[in-house]
């Protein structure tokens, strides 16, 4: 979860590996100033959407990579659809600031609640609110569907 967290804030599969190694090496190292006021796992996608904020903020003075390679996934598609949609989400989210990404793959790819998301970024809920909502409708522009549904729209208050 740590590196599927890190790939959807920062889309480069190569940036996303360094940026779990740099959390899994903090989680480690700071394992014993856990502090219980909050979940482990929240604890943990703390530290590596920070690691993975701090990898998107090193990559801004890094040439961007000439070719992005999805990560093939089966669930009953054809691969190259499942390659095309991957391509198609993945140019969406690097169309996101770091910021958006993180808050809208915390709460649409780990099912974290608001509060949950305030936590690991440090935001108040209504900032984790305002991004996901913008976020999504970036998304939802981008992907061609300008008009969000009630379910992207962000219903789930949680």
């Amino acid at each position: 979860m740590i590196h599927a967290v890190c790939r959807r804030v920062l889309t480069n599969a190569d940036d996303a590996l360094d940026a779990a190694q740099n959390a899994m090496i903090a989680i480690a190292r700071h394992i014993r100033t856990f502090d219980r006021r909050a979940r482990f796992s929240t604890w943990c996608y703390r530290i590596a959407t920070n690691a993975a904020l701090d990898e998107a903020r090193r990559r801004t003075r890094r040439p961007a990579p000439v070719e992005i390679v999805p990560e093939p996934r089966t669930d009953g598609m054809r691969v190259d659809e499942v390659v095309a949609d991957r391509i198609d989400v993945d140019a969406a989210l690097a169309l996101l600031s770091p910021e958006q990404r993180a808050a809208v793959a915390l709460r649409d790819l780990l099912g974290l609640d608001y509060a949950e998301i305030a936590a690991v970024l440090e935001i108040p809920p209504g900032t984790v609110r305002s991004r996901i909502a913008r976020g999504r409708a970036a998304l939802a522009a981008a992907l061609g569907n300008p008009e969000p549904t009630a379910d992207v729209q962000g219903t789930d208050h949680g």
